[in-house]
């Protein structure tokens, strides 16, 4: 037995002009559609929702996106899927509750092209997902953003072609989709939103092919195929390839020789780098090719076609750097420096990591110093000493944006954006706090502030004192400070 198709698509009358009008002009929309003839139009995907699962063709998408290897698109297709699942939560939540619509009558439509969905009809959850996609990927990545549009158009259009959906319900999921994109923004910024402005501007050379670059990669990190990219995209370039004891000596010799000092590895290894560039007053061009690479990305370069561009067009900017020094003992830091329970983690997981793996010695770095019943560090406030587990200065002051991490939006702020985190009982209750905390709010087991300076007095000998990811000990007295301005880096201006 079957149940004749319920026409839906004219309007009552009722004491609503402008709604009515509305709805008329929604209803001669559809009939438009279902009128016009396709050519080579097949019989519609069975089941409720047509074709594939909701979620199948921008799983697809995400993966062709992810599948070229750029931290860009990559990004993208996070996002995309992200506001993706968003915009499925807010149909589901909003959508059947607010407009109980039905479906519209398949009657004026071909056999071949019929969909005959069972749920209520406000908004098209596809529409949502399809628009929610296509905006997340473009808040990331504009020109991927350009490529997935109209695959997201043509899925939207396909709900009204196939009679599952009137216009008007389409156009209301895709601004609910665009919607759930820029929801998820706010709660998790962009690499756009975070990129630090382009100044103070520097006077470089244009390397157009890489003429007077060398650049050090160091091999430990892995990064053969980004020095060959770099070689491809700048033929004249010199790369110099060699093992993590010899990075020092090679970045010296090149640093002898170049009108550019390029360096590819970890942040330990830029660290190098930005100590030679600053001895030989070259300006430094940076390759991220580390696990983590917080300056090259603080800094706006994710890759080579990044920094291939700024070589090109002649474009850096001068940044800060921090200072600390001990006695004789000075050393530099681009990122972090910090005392307390963290280079004891440092210093615990590298004894181990040679035998375990990282990961593995990481877990049994933070029990061992967690369990260990004593605070690495004191302070004298107003006469009294009071214990500290961790004190960190960042280079430039981070900031936290939505439910992201801590970054850096200024390079050249000329602050430390010091954190100290309180002694006392369950450190690891405490640090988990002051890390929830972030950096804008004050907790009893946390405390910033900026500053251009900072001295540590009476510091215990053997206190361990981490800087860029690496570690050295120091006592007496330490002296943090900010070099404003002092390290000129190659970074893209424009084209973001």
């Amino acid at each position: 037995m079957t149940t004749p198709d319920l026409d839906l698509t004219a309007t009552k009358p009722g004491r609503h002009p402008l709604l009515d009008r509305a709805l008329a002009l929604d209803a001669r929309l559809f009939r438009a559609v279902a009128a016009r003839r396709v050519r080579g139009a097949r019989p519609a995907p069975p089941g409720p929702g047509g074709g594939a699962g909701p979620g199948a063709v921008w799983l697809a998408a995400a993966a062709a996106l992810a599948a070229s290897r750029t931290p860009r698109a990559r990004r993208a297709a996070t996002r995309g899927l992200a506001s993706t699942a968003l915009s499925s939560l807010a149909v589901r939540a909003l959508g059947p509750r607010a407009v109980r619509r039905p479906r519209p009558a398949l009657a004026p439509f071909p056999l071949l092209r019929r969909l005959r969905p069972v749920t209520t009809s406000v908004p098209s959850g596809r529409a949502a997902r399809a628009a929610a996609f296509a905006a997340g990927v473009a808040l990331e990545s504009p020109a991927w953003g350009a490529v997935t549009a109209p695959v997201a158009g043509s899925v939207a259009l396909a709900r009204v072609r196939t009679g599952a959906h009137f216009p008007s319900e389409v156009l209301a999921g895709a601004a609910l989709g665009v919607g759930a994109a820029f929801a998820l923004r706010g709660l998790v910024p962009t690499r756009g939103q975070t990129t630090p402005p382009a100044r103070p501007r520097a006077e470089v050379p244009a390397l157009l092919e890489g003429d007077g670059l060398v650049l050090v990669a160091n091999t430990s990190s892995g990064t053969a195929e980004r020095a060959r990219a770099l070689r491809d995209a700048l033929p004249r370039a010199e790369v110099v390839e060699c093992a993590p004891d010899d990075v020092c000596a090679e970045l010296e010799k090149a640093a002898a020789r170049a009108r550019v000092l390029g360096v590819c590895g970890g942040d330990g290894t830029v660290n190098t780098a930005a100590r030679v560039a600053l001895r030989f007053g070259v300006p430094l061009a940076v390759l991220p090719g580390g696990t983590l690479n917080h300056f090259a990305h603080d800094l706006g370069v994710e890759d080579v076609r990044d920094l291939a561009r700024a070589l090109r067009q002649g474009d850096a900017v001068r940044v800060d750097v921090g200072r600390y020094s001990c006695g004789d003992r000075r050393g530099v830091f681009l990122n972090t420096c910090s005392v307390g329970v963290y280079p004891e983690l440092v210093r615990e997981r590298e004894r181990r990591s040679h035998r375990i793996g990282g990961w593995p010695a990481g877990v049994l770095a933070v029990l061992r110093v967690l369990r260990a019943d004593r605070h690495p560090l004191e302070a004298e406030f107003r006469g009294r000493r009071r214990p500290l587990w961790l004190l960190f200065a960042g280079n430039g002051t981070y900031h936290r944006m939505g439910l992201a991490p801590g970054r850096r939006v200024d390079l050249a702020d000329g602050q430390l954006d010091v954190r100290v985190v309180h002694g006392g009982r369950r450190p690891a209750v405490r640090l988990l706090a002051a890390a929830l905390a972030g950096p804008l709010t004050r907790s009893p087991a946390h405390a910033a502030v900026q500053v251009k300076r900072l001295r540590l007095d009476h510091v215990a000998p053997g206190t361990l004192l981490a800087y860029d990811g690496e570690v050295t000990e120091v006592e007496g007295r330490v002296t943090l400070e900010k070099l404003p301005g002092a390290l000129t880096v190659y970074r893209p201006i424009t084209g973001y």
